[in-house]
């Protein structure tokens, strides 16, 4: 059984993991145990009472409570902080109650109860035994009669066992430059990583790696988590002077407020907790097979190799235009058509249209039926990008419901790329929008849609909020997520891409929409090594969507760019016209190849062998679940002579099988592969591709 309740309290056991809590003598819901699997209930640590340090560090600081609330002399991140009806801010919660489900997914509740308002607080524990991962997620309740205000509510605190020091991974960046891994040993203090943007945000990412400072990308305990969100968020590492350390996350509380009337209840996003022994690499694998299984909503189909016009034709599409790239598309072997911006009502440039989803009448006089007649007949699907989110100023849209934006009235409404945000939270916003692009897909043959994003927020202004005007962060991602999963339902065979100006918004909340995620406007192949590492940290390969485009220096050869794109989720976004024939015959041969690799490429184990953020030559590889065939890939950037190429030790063979590797003279055992290595000859910016087959 996962999940198990002793005299000492409660265990939840994964595959390999553990995770334990209980009561200890003052009633407080305690930590206890996070990490290998132990061989008896008895092994795991009982819950324990901590001992003040004077009168200015007492025990209430030092105990490693699961769900601390707002109370005696703590002084560490409350999870919950609530003001009631008479103007009291404490929170103080003792155990009341648990129960278990035992289904497919055990889930144990803990029922806390506030000790002087009738305020009740769920946390619940999910297993997800395959994947070593707990879920973790609060909900709170007003039982009373009165309203009480959520400042604060967080979806999980994590604890680590006691050690000297601990080193934090996350990653950082910003538009066009995404996803940097970034490795620091946490200090005594408060390390706070969040996004105020209304979305998941360029800069920051809601995913943490923690380990003691020796674990590596092949080796080592390493604990880990996600939040899935797509809103502000807020993560906090803290670690004080008796050697604990936690990690809380949630929902940001920055302007955050929600007003919880009688009756009503709220839950936070869910948090995701792993540990592992094999270092960064198995902490991904374990994401990536948890995302590809569970939460990404067409499982295990492959992704077609698409095309994407923006770089051809920007916003002059027309029915010709758009044509003519199809054509050569198709010769080169591309499965289906993305038609980009330009295409709907009044949309000559970044200046209007947005918010008007219906084809301009100007350039598709007769609908989009006839391109997407001409496309299909091409043997491609078509797909198309849309901004629901968006409206210019200069829009049908806007002109009617100008009231429908995010604002403060007394403000200037201040546009990003000549548009403004949507209020999504509103209802009438969202039918609007459902209506739309429902009417589009229903009278359409579209089996892919380019779900953009392209500004932040400012004046997040919601003047007739059925609430508090600061419930606008949480319930404009909920309403998100309403509009979006309604199109889903109604049409379940369309392949839905998240982007927000690229990597925007990644994050395990949305790819529960989402199949695919743009991770980022930057298509330089040498840069785009760097945000592809960081991203595959978190997520995995097919749902990386990478293009093959014109941008960067024309030294860079067809192949390079190609061999990087084909580490995800192959796409062309080049100007097809402009290439030529001989160049789009070589893009064809690679394209048939990428069709025979993608099913290693996309849902095999991704093992980083050389990272190209610390390395001029970096190496990928991947392997099927079954440990019979897979691919290397090997990039050199700029290194300076002399330079000599350091051997690549494979991962993830069978020792005991042998394996041929093209390009290489002779078998040899996995075991010799992984322990020998093999060297490359890789002039500057030269790349190259390898199969890997046991024999």
């Amino acid at each position: 059984m996962p999940v198990y309740q002793t005299e000492l309290g409660w265990v939840l056991e994964t595959n390999t993991t553990a995770y334990a809590f209980g009561l200890n003598q003052a009633g407080l819901l305690v930590h206890r145990y996070w990490g290998a699997r132990l061989p008896r209930h008895e092994d795991y640590p009982p819950a324990t009472d901590a001992k003040g340090w004077a009168s200015f560090n007492n025990a209430a600081q030092l105990t490693q409570e699961e769900y601390p609330g707002y109370e005696d002399m703590k002084f560490v991140d409350a999870c919950i902080q609530v003001i009631f009806a008479d103007g009291v801010r404490g929170t103080v919660l003792r155990y009341a109650s648990f129960d278990l489900d035992e289904g497919a997914l055990p889930e144990l509740r803990i029922h806390l109860r506030d000790t002087a308002y009738p305020l009740q607080v769920t946390l619940h524990y999910r297993v997800h035994a395959d994947y070593d991962l707990i879920e973790r997620w609060a909900t709170v309740a007003n039982q009373g009669e009165t309203p009480i205000t959520i400042e604060r509510i967080d979806s999980a605190q994590w604890h680590f066992p006691v050690a000297e020091s601990y080193r934090l991974t996350h990653v950082t960046g910003r538009w066009l430059d995404e996803m940097h891994l970034r490795r620091e040993v946490l200090q005594p203090g408060r390390k706070v990583l969040e996004s105020r943007r209304l979305t998941t945000s360029h800069h920051h990412n809601p995913w943490f790696a923690l380990d003691r400072g020796g674990s590596c990308e092949d080796a080592g305990a390493v604990w880990f988590g996600v939040l899935a969100w797509s809103g502000n968020w807020k993560l906090s590492a803290d670690i004080n002077d008796f050697g604990a350390t936690r990690i809380n996350v949630g929902v940001n509380d920055w302007d955050f407020a929600w007003r919880l009337n009688p009756g009503d209840t709220f839950s936070t996003p869910s948090s995701f907790g792993g540990y592992t022994e094999q270092g960064f690499g198995g902490a991904s694998r374990l994401l990536h097979d948890f995302i590809r299984d569970t939460i990404i909503p067409h499982g295990h189909a492959l992704h077609k190799v698409l095309y994407n016009s923006w770089e051809a034709t920007t916003f002059n599409v027309d029915e010709a235009s758009q044509a003519e790239l199809a054509e050569l598309a198709a010769e080169m072997g591309i499965e289906l058509f993305v038609m980009d911006d330009g295409w709907f009502h009044g949309r000559d440039d970044d200046t209007a249209g947005l918010g008007d989803w219906w084809p301009d009448e100007r350039k598709f006089p007769n609908g989009l039926k006839n391109l997407i007649g001409r496309v299909n007949g091409l043997g491609m699907d078509f797909g198309l990008w849309i901004e629901p989110e968006m409206v210019n100023p200069n829009s049908e849209l806007y002109r009617a419901h100008p009231d429908w934006v995010i604002h403060f009235p007394t403000r200037t409404r201040t546009t990003g790329r000549d548009q403004l945000i949507l209020n999504f939270a509103r209802t009438d916003v969202q039918e609007y929008i459902i209506g739309q692009i429902d009417r589009l897909l229903s009278e359409n043959n579209i089996v892919f849609i380019k779900w953009d994003m392209n500004r932040n927020v400012s004046e997040p202004g919601w003047s007739d909020a059925p609430g508090d005007p600061r419930e606008l962060w949480v319930r404009y991602v909920q309403g998100l997520y309403h509009v979006w999963g309604t199109l889903r339902e109604r049409h379940p065979e369309v392949i839905w891409q998240s982007c927000s100006g690229g990597g925007g918004r990644a994050d395990l909340g949305i790819l529960r929409l989402a199949d695919q995620v743009w991770i980022s406007d930057n298509t330089e192949p040498s840069a785009r090594l760097a945000i592809q590492e960081g991203y595959t940290n978190i997520f995995p390969a097919n749902t990386m969507e990478a293009w093959v485009t014109d941008m960067g220096p024309d030294y860079l050869p067809l192949a390079f760019r190609f061999h990087v794109s084909m580490c995800g989720s192959l796409g062309v976004g080049g100007h097809l016209v402009h290439w030529g024939t001989e160049r789009r015959a070589e893009a064809a041969r690679w394209i048939a190849l990428y069709k025979e690799l993608r099913p290693v490429v996309q849902y095999g184990d991704l093992y980083r062998l050389r990272s190209p953020q610390e390395h001029a030559y970096s190496a990928v590889q991947y392997m099927s679940k079954d440990r019979t065939e897979g691919v290397l890939f090997a990039f050199r950037t700029h290194l300076p002579p002399p330079a000599n190429t350091p051997p690549l030790y494979l991962r993830g063979l069978d020792p005991d099988a042998s394996y041929e590797i093209e390009g290489m003279l002779g078998a040899r055992s996995g075991l010799a592969w992984m322990r020998t290595g093999l060297y490359l000859e890789l002039k500057d910016f030269e790349s190259t591709v390898r199969r890997i087959r046991r024999v």
